[in-house]
């Protein structure tokens, strides 16, 4: 039985050029090593598995080189580069800071910093999880990194960047490692799976990627453990079983279920997701993700952020031209609020049904929102399409008939329920394209403002009144108000007086605009109050915003003793014999 090599070893990078994902990285490593520009430390920080180490031991093999190619990649074929791939190297100490972090180990390494390398030109130290040495560790170190021999070099790994001191950051050359795209982790995985002879769906690739969580290494034993599971048959089915994924078919049924507001089937898939071992809670999070996608997917601008399979891309870009974006924002809110109220939740599966089925109604509400109005015909009518022009004939029509009646009658006023017209029942009003929707009310309307129009004004009231009995009467208004229980209203009358100027117009003044508003909600009912009282209808009231004079306090002891000499100017000369100062 041969020895069996994990992927992530075997597949482990050896050229700046193999590592997935971190191109900018690289690429300035690589020119820094062109024009021998090396720093003396370096810092690799980022998540696990996405190429820290890998990097630092590519770095350490290439500076030592003795015959660097044209793009700053080692040769592998001098002592140096053998000695390395060999895991023989004297060049290239690696020390684990998680169970090294004491300061004596500190102290060895910094003793063994001193002594010349025998074979090429550096010594390099890798030390991974630097974040784990202790303070005291961090401080012995602190001298050799920053003026270390020049035949010294550090690199510095860690996952948790902000648990290093400051002091040790400022001596470092940081790189800030980020996660692997979730392409160029399925593209990896689909090398390494055709170098091993095994046959996997890409869509199954993606899954595995999206899983990993941007970590290489991760991914890489997520696929050794599915080989082994499948044998050689990587299929995106046996990777949502074995993985406990929750299939996308199921979030693409939902979403069609919303779009035809059926409420028995969308609750049957959730019955159905129950019952395969899902929790309600990861349902509700990856309804929301897919609904995030189809919203991404109805922009070509969007659509890069949508990491997934062709074949899935194609079925999101299908979903997103039947969903509105007036469809999605809202259904996006409810999953947010559903995910919010899980956990404080008694009935956990009612508040993901009842989630559903108030997104489901989305669409039904918004369609009878923009359906026309109607009214109830008999059954021997049909269903009539009353435009603007045909509703204004009848309209002017209804006018011609009130004008016949005043003239062959002593006709004097008009009642709405004398011209309405007999029950009808579902009659559409379409209105032309000038205008939406009409009701045939709006004829009169028009009559009751034709109506209002031919007001007599000569029975108008307009007594006379004096300034005084002007004022006694606003007392009563505040009274009257108050007692309606508007008390902010009475104060705000009562604040400043009021004066009365010519044609009747009461001027009434107010300290901020907030009361001006306020004022007009309640005007008619003062105005009404006012003419009544005085027998006036051409009473008006105006408001004016004025600024409140402000009062010149004295604050400083300075202001204060200015204000005393106003009173007693002698107080100055007694300041001068004492010796004083105003401002103390």
């Amino acid at each position: 039985m041969s020895d069996f090599i994990v992927s992530a070893r075997k597949y482990r990078p050896s050229t700046f050029d193999a590592i997935i994902g971190q191109f900018s990285i690289t690429a300035t490593l690589k020119n820094a090593i062109k024009r021998n520009q090396l720093a003396q430390s370096f810092l690799f920080c980022g998540p696990r598995g996405v190429g820290k180490t890998s990097c630092a031991r590519i770095l350490a093999k290439t500076i030592n080189c003795e015959k660097v190619s044209e793009n700053a990649e080692a040769c592998n074929e001098c002592v140096s580069c053998k000695s390395f791939n060999e895991n023989s190297s004297f060049n290239v100490h690696e020390l684990d800071a998680a169970s090294n972090n004491s300061v004596d180990d500190i102290r060895k390494l910094v003793d063994q910093v001193r002594f010349a390398p025998q074979v090429g030109v550096y010594n390099i130290y890798i030390i991974d999880e630097v974040h784990m040495l202790s303070a005291q560790a961090f401080n012995a170190f602190l001298k050799t990194l920053e003026e270390p021999p020049k035949h010294a070099k550090f690199i510095l790994a860690t996952t948790e960047k902000h648990k290093i001191i400051p002091t040790i950051l400022s001596r470092c050359q940081i790189f800030d490692f980020k996660r692997v795209g979730i392409t160029d982790i399925s593209n990896h995985l689909g090398f390494v799976a055709k170098s091993e002879g095994i046959n996997a769906e890409q869509e199954a690739l993606h899954l595995i990627a999206q899983k990993s969580d941007g970590a290489m290494r991760d991914s890489l034993s997520l696929f050794d453990r599915l080989v082994s599971f499948s044998e050689k048959e990587l299929t995106y089915k046996g990777v949502i079983e074995h993985l406990n994924i929750l299939d996308y078919d199921y979030y693409f049924k939902v979403t069609d279920a919303f779009l035809k507001n059926d409420i028995n089937a969308l609750l049957n898939l959730f019955n159905e997701i129950l019952d395969n071992g899902f929790d309600g809670h990861h349902f509700i999070n990856g309804l929301a993700e897919h609904l995030r996608n189809i919203l991404v997917a109805k922009d070509e601008s969007t659509l890069k952020l949508l990491e997934k399979g062709d074949a899935l891309q194609q079925r999101y870009l299908k979903q997103s031209k039947a969903c509105a974006i007036t469809f999605l924002i809202p259904a996006l809110n409810l999953c947010n609020e559903c995910d919010v109220q899980y956990k404080t939740s008694n009935n956990k599966r009612l508040l993901v049904e009842l989630s559903l089925m108030q997104i489901s109604s989305i669409g039904h509400q918004m369609a009878e929102k923009k359906s026309p109005k109607s009214f109830v015909v008999p059954e021997n009518h049909e269903k009539v399409d009353v435009s603007v022009e045909t509703t204004n004939k009848i309209v002017e029509k209804e006018d011609k008939t009130i004008e016949n009646h005043k003239k062959s009658e002593n006709f004097t006023g008009i009642e709405k329920e004398d011209f309405a017209p007999k029950p009808i029942s579902r009659i559409s009003l379409s209105a032309n394209k000038k205008s939406k929707t009409i009701s045939i009310s709006a004829a009169f309307d028009r009559l009751n403002q034709k109506k209002e129009e031919e007001i007599d004004i000569s029975k108008l009231r307009k007594t006379d009144f004096s300034a005084a009995k002007m004022l006694k009467t606003w007392k009563e208004v505040i009274a009257f108000v108050k007692q309606k229980g508007k008390t902010n209203l009475g104060i705000t009358l009562g604040m400043f007086p009021v004066e009365l100027k010519e044609n009747f117009v009461i001027d009434l003044p107010l300290s901020n605009s907030s009361q001006a508003e306020m004022l007009i909600e309640e005007k008619d009912m003062i105005l009404e109050f006012l003419r009544n009282k005085l027998e006036n209808d051409y009473i008006e009231l105006i408001t004016k915003v004025i600024e409140a004079e402000k009062s010149n306090i004295p604050y400083t002891n300075k202001d204060k003793f200015a204000k005393m000499m106003d009173e007693n100017p002698h107080l100055e000369t007694l300041r001068l014999k004492l010796g004083l100062d105003p401002d103390y």
